[in-house]
Parts: structure tokens; sequence; C-alpha cells
């Protein structure tokens, strides 16, 4: 299907050394590198860098 190779499932771990994890998915066309965001870390209990894993 088109739409899972446009659109596929990501993970984002925290780089709090925590392995916490959100999944969502990101546009290849928009975003072809890895994608970073802040998000909340419930476990640090802070908003914190969230990269990519392939």
């Amino acid at each position: 299907m088109a739409r899972n190779e446009l659109r596929p499932v990501i993970k984002l771990r925290s780089t709090a050394g925590t392995g916490y994890t959100y999944i969502t998915r990101k546009s290849r066309r928009n975003d072809p590198d890895r994608l970073t965001l802040t998000k909340y870390d419930p476990i640090v209990r802070q908003h914190v860098l969230f990269r990519e894993e392939r």
C-alpha cells in the first residue's frame, strides 16, 4: 500500500536514558532525516528530547 510506504510507523525514544518511547507516524516526503521532538517523559517528569530510532 502507498500509505505504509509514505507514512511509516516510527518509535521515538527518550534521550534521558529511561527507555520510554512514543509511537507515531511521520511523512518521509517532509522529514526524510531522523525526527527529533521535545515531549514529556513521565519517568523523569520533565520534557526531554525524543529521537527517532530505526
